[in-house]
């Protein structure tokens, strides 16, 4: 756990700026009075039979935003919230059941704008207890792992496209097995592979 820790760590040390659902379309124009409403999401990394994986979620697919999408567990700041890492352990506890006091934050990566008009910040953390997996009934469809390994090597994303709002959309995926991880959450995880590979 040391090792992954202290590249977790080094990998968040350093300096990058933010990234955007708009990185891969430079055309696209945004409205002026665009309003971005704060969101924190935590990128969960799990020791499982001594190799790291990092915790995902499948969103449920009768929701209005994103579903079915591959997550990671987070959303919107509330007023409650002292600040986006509270936002985002409180939402992984509620969303996976993962309790805040097992978790070891270890930073945050950049911020990230969405589509939807949200500024998410990933905020990393080392899971250092088990927890019973708890999927949020309405909102999560299921709770999995993925190797760490597997997205921290940037050979493994690739750039995609489709049609969103009349023209062509540019995207990164990184699949894993079933599992089509792509649009924010896969732009997060290729920041943290290109600082894992720094």
């Amino acid at each position: 756990m040391t090792d992954i820790k202290e590249r977790l760590v080094r990998a968040l040390s350093h300096p990058s700026d933010s990234s955007s659902d708009f990185d891969l379309n430079p055309g696209v124009v945004l409205p002026g009075n665009r309003t971005l409403r704060p969101a924190g999401v935590l990128v969960p990394v799990q020791i499982q039979s001594g190799k790291p994986y990092l915790i995902l979620t499948k969103r449920a697919s009768h929701l209005k935003h994103h579903p079915g999408q591959i997550a990671f567990p987070g959303g919107k700041q509330d007023e409650g919230d002292a600040d986006v890492s509270a936002a985002a352990l409180r939402e992984a506890w509620e969303e996976i059941g993962l309790p805040s006091k097992n978790v070891d934050v270890l930073g945050q990566l950049p911020s990230h704008e969405t589509v939807t008009s949200f500024i998410v910040t990933p905020v990393v953390g080392l899971i250092t207890k088990p927890f019973e997996q708890r999927p949020e009934e309405g909102e999560v469809e299921e709770v999995f792992s993925v190797p760490l390994q597997h997205v921290i090597e940037s050979t493994r994303f690739s750039i995609q496209s489709r049609r969103w709002r009349g023209s062509r959309r540019h995207y990164f995926t990184v699949p894993f097995g079933p599992y089509y991880i792509w649009g924010a959450t896969a732009r997060i995880l290729r920041g943290l592979a290109e600082r894992m590979e720094m």
